[in-house]
């Protein structure tokens, strides 16, 4: 997708996001270990800070503040980390940044909407009403997990190499990646907003939303990474 596009896109999802703050900011996030949408909006908008830090400062070592526990600042807050983001991101998508993996760009950075993405349907599902994920959006999410956060993982070492490939499809936009060394051992398939919450341990990868063929253990290996933080 182009950077102009996943800009639009997080405006949207942070909007969505600061609107779940409406509701009972104490209702615990089922994916999230222990945390309320309280911790949940604290963890988003102390990340807006930092990514908004690591293009205008170009480094990677912000400490935002605490967020305010009281859930009208809390909203205030959260829409302020928002502004901050936006703003640093409406800089030329090209312009140098201190990133966590290439590109160093500000690019990069819009392209990180994906994780609010995830984190709004988080809020949204914590208060029973998650919403639809853009299909296209889900699927660049897909290819951020394999280009991006997988690689990550492994370099921090949270995760060790694949031993087999994996393919994936989306059977809503058509999209597929594959996912470690060699012939796929498996394939895997789905609309691309649920193998995005799937990848990101929202949904079981041997539910009902994706259907196997292959060597569905050694690719379910493959998948329980972890691939995403």
């Amino acid at each position: 997708m182009d950077t102009a596009s996943l800009l639009e896109h997080l405006r949207r999802e942070l909007g969505a996001f600061r609107a779940c703050l409406e509701g009972d900011t104490a209702a615990p996030v089922e994916h999230c270990g222990d945390w309320t949408l309280h911790d949940l909006a604290a963890h988003l908008g102390g990340g807006n800070l930092w990514a908004a830090a690591a293009v205008t400062e170009r480094h990677g070592d912000h400490r935002p503040p605490a967020a305010p526990r009281e859930p009208a600042a809390l909203e205030r807050w959260f829409e302020e980390t928002a502004a901050a983001l936006l703003d640093a991101l409406g800089a030329e998508p090209s312009t140098p940044a201190w990133t966590f993996h290439p590109p160093h760009t500000v690019g990069f950075w819009r392209r990180r909407c994906l994780e609010t993405l995830v984190h709004r349907w988080d809020a949204e599902h914590a208060l029973g009403a998650p919403r639809p994920l853009d299909a296209e959006l889900a699927a660049e999410g897909v290819a951020e997990v394999f280009d991006t956060m997988a690689p990550r993982q492994i370099e921090r070492g949270r995760a060790t190499p694949p031993g087999h490939a994996v393919r994936l499809t989306a059977t809503d936009t058509g999209a597929s990646w594959t996912y470690g060394p060699g012939d796929p051992v498996a394939a895997v398939s789905g609309t691309a907003e649920n193998l995005l919450l799937a990848l990101w341990g929202r949904v079981p990868a041997d539910g009902d939303a994706l259907v196997w063929e292959g060597d569905r253990e050694a690719g379910r290996r493959v998948l329980d990474g972890p691939l995403v933080p």
